[in-house]
C-alpha cells in the first residue's frame, strides 16, 4: 500500500487516465510502492516531476497491419512501439506477437523494460512493441508477408540510434529475417537496427541461449549469497518450453541440476528422471508441437493438462518462464509449502502481485523478472556493440560477458537492497536501482526533455 502522498498522487493520475490497462497500472503500482524510501530521501524528485514523467511512455505508436493470407483473403492486426523512455540511450525492447496483445500489456513490457536496461549498464532506453497477430498455425510465407506489412509502418519510427527492437514471444529468428529484410529494402541501409538476428546477417553468438543462461548465471550468485548453495543436485521445475525455458534447463542441467517439469500453454509434464531437452527442442523448435508429445517417448512420464498445477510439483527451484502473472497466490503457496528454496523469474512479469507477497513473507530467496531475465537485452546490447564495430565474438567471449553483467546485476540489487530494507527484498532492490540511475539521467537532461 502506498503512504508517501506524492507516489499516492501519481499512482492515482494514471490509475485515473487509464483505468482498463490492468498490466501497466500492476507493474507501475509494484515500481512506484518500492521507491517511496528513494523519493522521500529525495526532495528534487517531485520538484521535477520525475515520477509524473517516469509512468508516461514518451510516445505510443498504433498503426494498422493489413495482410494477406495463403488463400487471398485479407486480414487486419493492430501493430504497437511504445517508445517509453530514452534517458539512457536508444530505445530497446522486443516485439512480442501474441493474440493477447495490446496498449496495456504493450505499455508495461516497455515500463519494465526501462528499469531492466538499466540494471544491465549499457546504454539502453526502453521501448517494447508488437501485434494482436498469432504466428501459431500460419505458414513461412503468410508470417513473411504479415512482418513486411508491420515492417511497412514501423521502420520509419526506429533506427540504430533511435530505437532498436528484438523478438519477444511469437518473433524468433525467422520473423526478425522477415522483418531485417524488410527493414533494409525500405531505409535502403544494412545497420544494427534490430537484434537477435541470425549469424549470417550480423546476429551474435549466445544470443539465443541468452535469456535463460543469464537467468541461471543470476540465480546461482542469488542461491551461494543468500542461501549458501547452488544449483548442484538440487531438483528444478520450469514453466513455459519456448526460448528461455529451454535454455534455463538447458544451464540448470550444465550446473548440476535435474530439470523434472515443463509447460506449455496446453498442460505440463513431469519426469521425475529429469526432462529430455534434446526431444523437448525437436517437439516445440522443430516440429512446434504441443509438449503433450513427450510421453509417446517417455510413457512413464506424466502429463497434466492443466499447466498451472506445474507449481505444485515438488522441487528446490522454481523457474518461471513463459508469461505474466502465471504464478498465483495458490501456486506460491504450494512452491512454500513443498519446501522450495528459490524462486527466480525468466519471463517478465510472471508472478501476481499476491504470489509475491508469500514469497517475500517465506524463506524463498525471490528474483523479480526485471533483474534475473535480464540476459536477453543485455546481449542484445553486446549484438548491437559487435555491429557498430563490424566484429564477431566468440560464443566463450559473449557468455562470459554475459555472466559477468548478471552477477553484476545481483550484486548491484543486493546492495541496493540492504541499504534501503533487510538486503532479502530483491524486488524493491532491482526497481530503486534501476530507478536511480534513469533519475539522475532525467534530472541532468532537463525537464523539457
Amino acid at each position: 500500500m502506498i503512504k508517501n502522498n506524492y507516489v499516492k498522487t501519481v499512482y492515482n493520475s494514471i490509475e485515473k487516465k487509464y483505468p482498463y490497462e490492468k498490466e501497466f497500472l500492476q507493474a507501475a503500482l509494484e515500481v512506484l510502492e518500492t521507491l517511496e524510501p528513494v523519493v522521500e530521501k529525495d526532495s528534487s524528485i517531485e520538484k521535477l516531476g520525475i515520477l509524473e514523467r517516469i509512468v508516461e511512455p514518451e510516445r505510443m505508436i498504433t498503426f494498422r497491419v493489413s495482410w494477406v493470407d495463403d488463400n487471398g483473403k485479407v486480414h487486419v492486426n493492430t501493430g504497437y512501439r511504445c517508445q517509453f523512455n530514452s534517458a539512457i540511450g536508444p530505445y530497446k525492447g522486443g516485439l512480442r506477437f501474441h493474440p493477447t496483445v495490446n496498449a496495456s500489456v504493450i505499455k508495461f513490457l516497455g515500463f519494465e523494460q526501462t528499469f531492466k536496461n538499466s540494471l544491465t549498464g549499457l546504454p539502453m532506453g526502453g521501448g517494447k512493441g508488437g501485434s494482436d497477430f498469432d504466428p501459431k498455425g500460419k505458414s513461412d510465407m503468410e508470417i513473411m508477408r504479415f512482418c513486411q506489412s508491420f515492417m511497412t509502418e514501423l521502420y520509419r519510427h526506429i533506427g540504430q540510434f533511435t530505437d532498436v527492437p528484438a523478438g519477444d514471444i511469437g518473433v524468433g529468428k525467422r520473423e526478425v529475417g522477415y522483418l531485417y529484410g524488410q527493414y533494409k529494402r525500405l531505409a535502403n541501409e544494412f545497420t544494427g537496427v534490430l537484434t537477435g538476428k541470425a549469424l549470417e546477417f550480423g546476429g551474435s553468438l549466445g544470443r539465443t541461449e541468452a535469456t535463460g543462461y543469464g537467468l541461471c548465471y543470476f540465480t546461482q550468485k542469488m542461491l551461494k549469497t543468500l542461501k549458501n548453495t547452488s544449483f548442484d543436485g538440487k531438483r528444478v521445475i520450469v514453466s513455459g518450453s519456448g526460448n528461455v525455458a529451454v535454455y534455463a534447463a538447458e544451464k540448470a542441467q550444465q550446473l548440476g541440476a535435474t530439470v523434472v517439469a515443463m509447460s506449455d500453454s496446453s498442460g505440463y509434464i513431469y519426469d521425475e528422471n529429469g526432462i529430455d531437452l534434446d526431444l523437448i527442442k525437436e517437439i516445440k523448435e522443430i516440429k512446434r508441437e504441443r509438449i503433450k508429445e513427450y510421453i509417446e517417448k517417455y510413457p512413464k512420464a506424466e502429463y497434466n493438462d492443466d499447466c498451472s498445477k506445474i507449481w505444485t510439483v515438488k522441487c528446490d527451484i522454481a523457474l518461471p518462464c513463459a508469461t505474466q502473472n502465471e504464478l498465483d497466490e495458490n501456486g506460491a503457496k504450494s512452491l512454500v509449502e513443498n519446501g522450495c528454496i528459490a524462486v527466480a523469474e525468466g519471463a517478465n512479469m510472471p508472478s501476481t502481485p499476491q504470489a509475491i507477497e508469500v514469497f517475500l513473507n517465506s524463506d524463498i530467496a525471490y528474483a523479480p523478472g526485471k533483474a534475473s531475465n535480464a540476459g536477453g537485452v543485455a546481449t542484445s546490447g553486446l549484438e548491437m556493440s559487435q555491429n557498430s564495430l563490424r566484429l564477431s565474438w566468440t560464443f566463450e567471449e559473449v557468455d562470459k560477458k554475459l555472466k559477468d553483467i548478471m552477477e553484476n546485476i545481483f550484486d548491484t540489487v543486493y546492495r541496493t537492497s540492504q541499504k534501503y530494507s533487510d538486503g532479502k527484498n530483491l524486488v524493491a532492490g532491482a526497481n530503486i536501482a534501476g530507478f536511480e540511475k534513469v533519475c539522475e539521467a532525467m534530472k541532468i537532461q532537463g525537464i523539457a526533455y
